[in-house]
């Protein structure tokens, strides 16, 4: 699951992996842009749209049914 930057979750996750960065013998710096990196490949996993037909809104304001 994917979180917007500067979320508390955000913060968290990229704490932990630029940790486990810098044990695995990465550099402090190193571990920054590896942690950013990674959590960046996570948003091409995040939902792309809603799931139900309520989470697309009210039906006359849905961009198929104005016009």
């Amino acid at each position: 699951m994917s979180w917007p930057p500067g979320s508390k979750n955000y913060d968290t996750r990229r704490a932990r992996l630029r940790k486990d960065a810098e044990r695995s013998g990465i550099s402090d710096q190193d571990a920054n842009t590896v942690a950013d990196e990674e959590l960046q490949e996570g948003e091409e996993r995040r939902s792309r749209g809603p799931r139900t037909e309520r989470g697309r809104g009210p039906k006359g304001e849905r961009p198929e049914n104005t016009g």
